[in-house]
């Protein structure tokens, strides 16, 4: 304490605290805003095309995303953007794969992926995940199960939920392809949830049918009474190695014997049996020449255009079925109508039969 010149007494603290350097916000607003207003920023059909055409990335996954979503007004930008980019599809592989949960799907994949790029082809991946019946939600998790295959310049891992369609299967997979082709991937593989009720939809959609099985797990039965057997080209018998070797063996003894007792396609291609291990690599090579095999004996004999043909009027057909059921239950009158007839229902008071009757011709004569 000291006296000052006017007498008055003025305290002094012998600490002091600078006020330092001020610290910068660790958030770059401005950049921040920017990268927010680039999210939000939807482009015209042409833009998103032309990204589509020269291979961006970011472009890419967002047209998906809006081929993918359920919103009315991405609706007619997604069908314009399809219509731009069908001109350039067309021209890939596309192989269908398929196997009961805990086959090994996402480690094949990743590996014969790996046998694919590193000759030069581009290959991209749907794979659906199976979405809850519960929450909706899905796991996405196929590209951290291929974590090698997702850093490969090569390839494109696009995880799409099932949400609930018919087994598992993607319901904009169809369109999301056309969109891989025209940005130029020659291959694609489709992914299924394997739950034994994909696989037709998947089969319309594909050139090659590949279906993964485990040795000695008892399936083989199961892929006869499931049918699953009629529609593969290719039978591969998975983790064929170590212990397994003897059970693989077995396995493909098993299969060949059991496809002599479907009729012959009328591609001309006698479905193949093979084992394969992810793990040391074996079979893979075989599997991809397996494949170019197929492609090349169903393009010299023309099956592989006139399947092409008949999987796009199939598509015509399955959309038709898609908006006029979409159109039926988004009926105001129709919803007012339902829930007066569940309850008739539930009460007793009506068949379910009958109720279907009533509101189809309900709808029929609002039609008119």
């Amino acid at each position: 304490m000291e006296t000052g010149r006017k007498g008055k007494r003025s305290k002094v603290s012998a600490l002091s605290v600078s006020a330092g350097v001020p610290h910068a916000d660790p958030v770059n607003k401005q950049a921040f805003d920017l990268s927010r207003k680039k999210r939000k920023q939807v482009l015209s059909a042409t833009e998103y095309a032309k990204g589509i055409f020269n291979h961006d990335p970011v472009i890419r996954s967002q047209a998906i995303t809006i081929i993918e979503s359920s919103r009315e007004d991405h609706n007619q930008l997604a069908q314009d953007i399809i219509g731009l980019c069908l001109p350039k599809s067309g021209n890939s592989i596309r192989v269908g794969i398929t196997g009961v949960p805990g086959v090994g799907k996402s480690t094949f994949i990743e590996e014969l992926g790996g046998v694919i790029t590193s000759s030069g082809k581009k290959l991209a991946v749907l794979a659906i995940d199976p979405s809850s019946v519960r929450s909706g939600g899905s796991i996405m998790g196929d590209k951290t199960r291929m974590e090698t295959l997702a850093s490969d310049p090569n390839a494109f891992i696009r995880p799409s939920p099932s949400t609930g369609s018919l087994g598992g299967v993607a319901r904009k997979t169809r369109e999301t392809i056309i969109l891989c082709e025209a940005a130029g991937f020659d291959i694609l593989f489709i992914e299924t949830v394997g739950v034994g009720q994909s696989e037709v939809a998947v089969h319309s959609m594909v050139d090659f049918f590949l279906l993964l099985m485990l040795p000695g797990s008892g399936d083989e039965l199961q892929g006869i009474k499931r049918g699953i057997m009629e529609m593969a080209d290719l039978i591969a018998i998975t983790k064929a190695d170590g212990d397994n070797l003897k059970k693989a063996e077995r396995a493909m003894a098993d299969f060949r014997n059991a496809l002599h007792f479907f009729p012959p396609g009328e591609t001309g291609w006698v479905p193949k049996v093979s084992s394969c291990s992810a793990y040391t690599k074996k079979g893979l090579n075989e599997i991809w020449i397996t494949i170019l095999e197929f492609v090349a004996l169903t393009r010299a004999n023309g099956w592989f255009e006139k399947t092409r043909n008949s999987q796009s009027k199939y598509w015509m057909y399955q959309t038709i079925e898609e908006k006029l059921k979409y159109q039926f239950y988004k009926n105001g009158p129709i919803q007012k109508k339902l829930s007066l007839l569940e309850r008739k229902v539930l009460n007793m008071e009506t068949s379910p039969f009958s109720a279907a009757q009533e509101i189809l011709n309900e709808y029929y004569k609002n039609k008119e």
